[in-house]
C-alpha cells in the first residue's frame, strides 16, 4: 500500500492547548468507551528477553501498552489482533525474518499504515536499505540508547496523539 495513502491513526483534529483529549482509533469512533480507555500499543518483536524488557521499561506507562512476540510467526498473529500503532521488528527472528514480517504487515489491509522501526543489530548500509525497502517506518540498530528509541517513538507517534495521563 502507498504510504501516502495512509491516513492518520488518531481521530478528529488536534485537541485545543489545555482540553481534556482522549484521542481514539479510527475503528473505535463513535464509543464513549473507547475514548476513556484509548492506549497507544506497541508491539516488539525480538527474541532477546533483555531487549524486550529495556523497550518496555523504556516506553510503557498508563497511556502506553507493550506488547511482545519472540518469533515472527507469533509477531504478525499478535499484530492482526492488537493492530499496534507501532511495531518494532528485529531482522533476525528465529523462524521468519523481520524483514519478511514487515513486507507481510504491509500488504496487510489494517496494517499497512502502522508504523514499524526495524530495531536490530544488522547495521550495514545494506541491511538498512532493505529494511526500508521492505517498507521499515524507521531502522534503529542494536545496541540502541533508550533516549534515542524514546525519541523515535515521540517523533513517530507525537505525545499530542498519545492519551492523557
Amino acid at each position: 500500500m502507498d504510504r501516502a495513502a495512509c491516513p492518520g491513526r488518531w481521530a478528529g483534529p488536534p485537541p485545543a492547548a489545555g482540553a481534556n483529549f482522549a484521542p481514539c482509533r479510527a475503528r473505535d469512533r463513535g464509543t464513549a468507551l473507547a475514548l476513556l480507555v484509548a492506549v497507544l500499543t506497541i508491539l516488539i518483536a525480538d527474541d532477546e528477553p533483555h531487549v524486550v524488557e529495556l523497550v518496555r521499561v523504556t516506553l510503557e506507562d498508563d497511556r502506553v501498552r507493550v506488547f511482545d512476540a519472540g518469533d515472527g510467526r507469533t509477531a504478525l498473529a499478535a499484530a492482526e489482533s492488537l493492530e499496534p500503532e507501532l511495531v518494532l521488528l528485529d531482522v533476525h527472528l528465529p523462524d521468519v525474518s523481520g524483514l519478511d514480517v514487515c513486507r507481510l504487515l504491509r500488504k496487510h489491509p489494517r496494517l499497512a499504515c502502522t508504523k514499524i522501526i526495524m530495531l536490530t543489530a544488522a547495521a550495514q548500509q545494506d541491511d538498512i536499505a532493505r529494511g526500508f525497502t521492505a517498507g521499515a517506518t524507521d531502522y534503529l540498530t542494536k545496541p540502541f540508547s533508550p533516549v534515542r528509541l524514546l525519541s523515535l517513538v515521540e517523533r513517530l507517534l507525537p505525545r499530542l496523539a498519545w492519551p492523557p495521563a
